[in-house]
């Protein structure tokens, strides 16, 4: 029964609630020690992934790697990435955290972009990681949208998955997107809605400038909720005929019962993000391979712990997770 009972995480005292725990260390947390090697790897549909590795030196020899999956308009430089980067080069693991289509600093090439159940790029990189011949273990630790990503990949073709996908580790993951569109757009949310909104609108303009005559810009500045901004964006420029088919598709915990290796979620109770569905109790306690952890506190990608720019207890957990002899 992978039901993790008791979570060991307590957060620290003068950040007492949810929206604390999610904002302080998005702000405020740097991690300098962490050092990436940018690979840009092109695809076979013409477009681009660019991949930053943080591999260790040559004295220290490994055939383990982590990939890595940021959040919704996040990047490989985001601290929660950073710092679970410079975790995993401590345990003694090769980390590859790749940034999706249009987010590495770059427009991508396409009209389409990336979408939260698009796991063909990650199966890509996976398999990239693995052609390079230096790795016999591939770990994946995903953060938000990554991991849903993750979760959706592991589930919805396990035999396709390559056998040396080991175990993942995932955090604060809306493994409902319909119900997690609609709970983030709460009036106490609005703050992330805005913040996501205005990312997004951007990256819209940049692709409509750099695609002239694809991309209808009309009313934009209107939007003001994810399923707004899904039904005229994501979802034609992906292929879905609506917002709500999109969801299905993409929603993570429509696959999490075909998962076949060891999978670890980690949703705080007071993630401002999360809805009820996305804590899937009766799943966890039925399955030999999800194990859910459910904290009481630890906000949406927070977990700190101590000091803003220590380690983490998503870190902490992660590598304990990946590298046990027995998961749990």
């Amino acid at each position: 029964m992978p039901l993790v009972a008791n979570s060991r995480y307590q957060p620290p005292f003068y950040l007492f609630n949810g929206h604390l725990q999610t904002i302080v260390p998005s702000l405020w947390r740097t991690v300098p020690e962490v050092s990436y090697q940018r690979e840009r790897l092109e695809l076979p549909d013409g477009d681009f992934l660019d991949l930053d590795w943080s591999r260790l030196p040559a004295m220290r020899p490994t055939d383990g790697v982590v990939v890595v999956s940021h959040g919704l308009e996040g990047d490989a430089s985001r601290p929660y990435v950073r710092g679970m980067v410079r975790a995993l080069n401590r345990a003694g693991l090769d980390a590859l955290a790749w940034n999706y289509r249009s987010c590495g600093g770059e427009m991508n090439r396409l009209l389409r972009s990336y979408h939260l159940g698009d796991t063909d790029d990650l199966d890509l990189v996976v398999r990239h990681a693995l052609a390079t011949g230096r790795y016999q273990r591939v770990y994946l630790v995903g953060f938000s949208a990554g991991g849903n990503v993750t979760l959706k990949y592991l589930g919805e073709a396990p035999t396709h998955v390559p056998t040396e996908v080991k175990r993942a580790a995932v955090f604060s993951v809306p493994t409902d997107l319909r119900a997690s569109s609609v709970h983030i757009g709460r009036l106490q949310n609005q703050v992330y809605m805005r913040r996501f909104l205005k990312s997004l609108r951007l990256k819209v303009r940049a692709k409509a400038e750099l695609l002239p005559g694809q991309v209808d810009l009309s009313g934009i500045e209107e939007l003001r909720n994810f399923e707004e901004f899904d039904s005229r964006y994501t979802a034609p420029m992906h292929g879905f005929d609506s917002a709500e088919a999109y969801y299905k598709h993409a929603s993570s915990g429509r696959y999490l019962s075909g998962i076949r290796v060891p999978a670890l979620l980690v949703n705080a109770q007071n993630d401002p993000f999360l809805p009820a569905s996305c804590f899937p109790r009766e799943l966890a306690t039925n399955s030999p391979f999800v194990f859910l952890e459910t904290p009481p506190a630890g906000g949406h990608v927070g977990f700190p712990e101590g000091s803003p720019d220590g380690e983490y207890y998503s870190e902490r957990r992660a590598v304990e997770f990946l590298t046990a002899e027995v998961p749990a």
